[in-house]
């Protein structure tokens, strides 16, 4: 059986920095791991059919897990779409990701569609995972600093 995550979140910040915040390698490693972990990029490129190379690496054990995909879709500022495949082979399949922003009257909202997840990755587990990152994406986001 393959599993589904839905997310929704809205960000006290413009469309352009949420946007910016995925597709900038620097900022990805801001926010992109769960707590505990830190994000190692050995490949980014996200443009239509551009690839990527990542991995989310425990601090206190230093073990990684990698995984890699292409980007599908890019529309600036309204819609990411991609597939991610994990390096370990008890991780198979194609796991799509969309992932939709939107301007609105507070900010920015943003849909995060996960599907084709491995059996062997708990549903809530994710959900909690994404919930840290997305928590993490708020900090970096929202506060509107002037250029000096």
């Amino acid at each position: 059986m393959q599993h589904s995550v839905q997310l929704h979140r809205i960000f006290q910040a413009p469309l352009s920095r949420v946007y910016r915040a995925f597709v900038d390698p620097h900022a990805l490693v801001k926010w992109m791991a769960p707590h505990g972990f830190i994000v190692q990029i050995e490949q980014f490129e996200p443009v239509v059919n551009g690839q990527y190379k990542i991995a989310f690496c425990n601090l206190s054990t230093g073990k990684c897990h990698g995984f890699h995909g292409q980007y599908l879709e890019v529309i600036p500022e309204q819609r990411l779409r991609y597939q991610d495949e994990f390096d370990s082979p008890d991780l198979p399949g194609l796991i799509q990701v969309t992932i939709e922003f939107k301007a609105v009257s507070v900010g920015t909202e943003v849909w995060i569609q996960q599907d084709n997840l491995p059996d062997a990755i708990p549903v809530d587990g994710c959900y909690l995972g994404w919930q840290e990152c997305l928590d993490l994406l708020s900090l970096l986001v929202t506060p509107d600093i002037p250029d000096e």
